[in-house]
């Protein structure tokens, strides 16, 4: 965001107001709601250092304490929120007794300030473009889809039916890396306590043999000595720099750009990443289509929900393509993401006026996908998974038995 400072006349005396906004436009409408005052000027300057230290320190602390509304509880209130929608009671008084009545913090907090937004003359979605962390882009997409269309309370449903299915695929995530999850952290635990216990006696005989030992015993001599002499301080560290580059990530664009990059290449994980993306891109865009909205339009809302910044951009061509008269089978056909039968099925529905169908199709395609992967989880986690069990078993062999077989020869041949 950018620094600007809004001069203001409020009782007779001029004020200086820094603020922070995107554009000149939105810190006037900013500063406005601050000051009660005239606004005389608002113009963009550069951040004083200390202003940049205290927003440094205050974003620092907010994305470690930074946390999202638990998605069961976000479920419930945005089905309950529909169904006040529907039987026409207001925004405000919906979004109030929600959050008077949830038990969730972060909800609470979240939909309280809503409806003081709603209630200063906002509408729901900008109100929520503060809360996109906590919401989700997903959540902001289609209440953006229900205000254009004038169908809140539908696109609201459509919504508490999305995160479910989201929900779901997690339990199903979760279930599927029990075991794998399990096996390691017990292979971790009993290679922490033969570093901690076992090591340290084999290292006493090692010192007395006095002779060159093998790389794997040098390595777990090292671990050992970090473990026992620098243990918490190690966990500290690692700590530490989880919670600097977290940081970074959700601060500078750039380094989520190249992280983002960095998991598409990485195996398994790209294709979670990719499908899941494709799969609620194509639900959203065929939601939008079946509702009217025009095509450029519904492409703009649809990329907005996006997570993933390399597939963002990709996407965000084929809105341009789109917006120069070029048709949307040869704009998602440019971006390279989609099998040759999706852009097959794109220009069908293009030429026979049956879009919103096609689209429809196309997302239950990317969600059977995405459901294949995830059911096949465990066993394509397996290879890694005993990849790295061998090789804690083969460093501890090789650790400990290649300097006694060394010394078992060193006998034999004296003798």
């Amino acid at each position: 965001m950018k620094y600007f400072i809004a001069t203001v006349l409020a009782k007779g005396k001029k004020e200086e107001l820094p603020i922070y906004a995107n554009t000149k436009k939105d810190a006037t409408e900013y500063a406005k709601v601050k000051s009660p005052g005239i606004i005389l000027k608002v113009i963009e300057s550069t951040e004083p250092f200390d202003a940049q230290l205290i927003r440094f320190k205050t974003n620092f602390f907010k994305n470690i304490k930074k946390q999202k509304i638990k998605p069961d509880a976000l479920i419930a209130a945005i089905r309950q929120l529909a169904v006040m929608t529907n039987a026409g009671i207001s925004i405000y008084d919906s979004l109030s007794e929600i959050a008077s009545a949830t038990d969730d913090e972060t909800l609470k907090t979240v939909f309280a300030k809503l409806a003081e937004d709603i209630n200063s003359g906002y509408s729901l979605s900008a109100s929520m473009e503060n809360f996109r962390f906590e919401l989700g882009n997903l959540t902001i997409a289609m209440v953006n889809l229900g205000e254009k269309t004038g169908n809140l309370d539908e696109a609201l449903y459509s919504l508490a039916d999305m995160l479910e299915e989201i929900r779901a695929n997690f339990i199903k995530f979760k279930k599927a890396m029990a075991y794998p999850r399990n096996v390691m952290i017990a292979m971790a635990v009993a290679f922490t306590i033969l570093i901690s216990y076992v090591v340290p006696e084999f290292k006493v005989i090692f010192e007395e043999l006095n002779a060159k030992l093998p790389l794997p015993t040098r390595i777990l001599l090292t671990l050992e000595f970090l473990f026992n002499n620098y243990g918490p301080y190690v966990l500290a560290g690692l700590a530490t720099t989880f919670l600097f580059f977290k940081y970074l990530i959700n601060n500078y664009r750039d380094i989520k750009y190249k992280w983002h990059e960095l998991l598409l290449k990485t195996y398994l994980i790209k294709d979670i990443i990719k499908f899941s993306t494709l799969s609620r891109f194509t639900l959203v865009f065929s939601e939008l289509i079946r509702a009217g909205i025009p095509i450029a339009e519904a492409l703009d809302t649809s990329i907005d929900m996006i997570d993933n910044l390399p597939l963002k951009t990709k996407l965000l061509t084929v809105r341009m393509t789109v917006e120069k008269g070029g048709t949307l089978n040869h704009g998602l056909d440019e971006t390279k993401l989609f099998e040759n039968m999706i852009i097959q099925m794109v220009r069908a529905g293009e030429d026979s006026g049956t879009l919103d169908t096609m689209i429809k199709k196309v997302a239950e395609y990317y969600k059977m996908r995405f459901d294949a992967i995830i059911d096949g989880l465990s066993e394509a986690i397996e290879p890694i998974m005993l990849f790295i069990i061998a090789s804690m078993v083969i460093l501890l062999a090789l650790g400990i038995f290649l300097p006694m077989w060394d010394m078992g020869n060193a006998v034999q041949g004296r003798m």
